[in-house]
């Protein structure tokens, strides 16, 4: 397995903790540098690094799906976190591996899950966001949308980052550096994942930032970042190891 960064020089970076207090006036977006155009893992799922104003230490990793070759499973083992190892040897068969919901001291989820129809703790109704499945569909959206019975799979986080293509929170404090997970959806339905595996950007510069990117993202939810923040791409030989286990992941499979 090849980690990204040392664990040493890994440790040194983390940063525990995320302002989530709101305000309404925005601070200038950093803008958007692309260290890579799109690589292909499959087909299907591409993947690429940005440079926020050329600071190596906030890039953000980016792995786009198209829902149409691979499908995507929630999958919740209460009071059971796991490390990224472990998770991999649990679905070795997974083309992605990415943690998801905040979680307790318990290692009981926040908010809600949803794998294979069974559905884990009660849902936000009034932050955040939710990626679900309907039968085959996968979307990001809003607080608004509804955890029923015809979803498959769903995870849920806060704060919701990005609304119809534009920045969705605002902070009036600097806020906190941190590593970040989110997961999203571009103006084609494919679905995104962006990991910060380093230092990554504060709540609100990462809300300003991400319309300017160039992803066409169209909504955006922020995940557990910190110390839970993990990824697996076993094509690439890629892997982003959590300093935490975690309970709850989103995982990839080809179709």
């Amino acid at each position: 397995m090849r980690p990204l960064v040392p664990l040493l020089l890994a440790s040194a970076l983390l940063l525990t903790g995320c302002s989530l207090k709101s305000a309404t006036a925005p601070t200038p977006a950093p803008t958007a540098t692309a260290t890579s155009a799109w690589q292909t893992l499959a087909d299907g799922m591409a993947w690429r690094t940005l440079i926020p104003q050329g600071d190596e230490l906030a890039q953000i990793i980016v792995i786009r799906v198209d829902p149409q070759r691979f499908r995507f499973r929630a999958i919740y083992r209460e009071g059971d976190p796991q490390s990224l190892a472990d998770w991999r040897a649990l679905e070795n068969d997974a083309s992605l591996i990415v943690n998801a919901n905040f979680f307790d001291q318990h290692h009981r989820v926040l908010g809600a899950v949803v794998s294979d129809g069974v559905r884990y703790g009660a849902a936000y109704s009034d932050r955040g966001g939710s990626f679900i499945v309907r039968g085959e569909a996968p979307t990001v959206a809003g607080p608004q949308t509804q955890i029923d019975s015809a979803v498959q799979q769903a995870i849920q986080g806060f704060p919701l980052l990005a609304r119809d293509g534009q920045q969705a929170y605002f902070s009036s404090s600097e806020g906190e550096r941190n590593r970040r997970t989110l997961i999203a959806e571009d103006k084609s339905g494919n679905i995104l994942i962006l990991v910060s595996p380093f230092l990554g950007l504060s709540l609100h510069d990462l809300s300003a930032y991400l319309p300017t990117t160039g992803l066409e993202i169209v909504t955006a939810v922020n995940l557990d970042g910190g110390g839970s923040t993990m990824l697996a791409l076993p094509s690439a030989d890629f892997f982003v190891p959590s300093f935490d286990a975690v309970p709850t992941i989103l995982a990839v499979y080809p179709r």
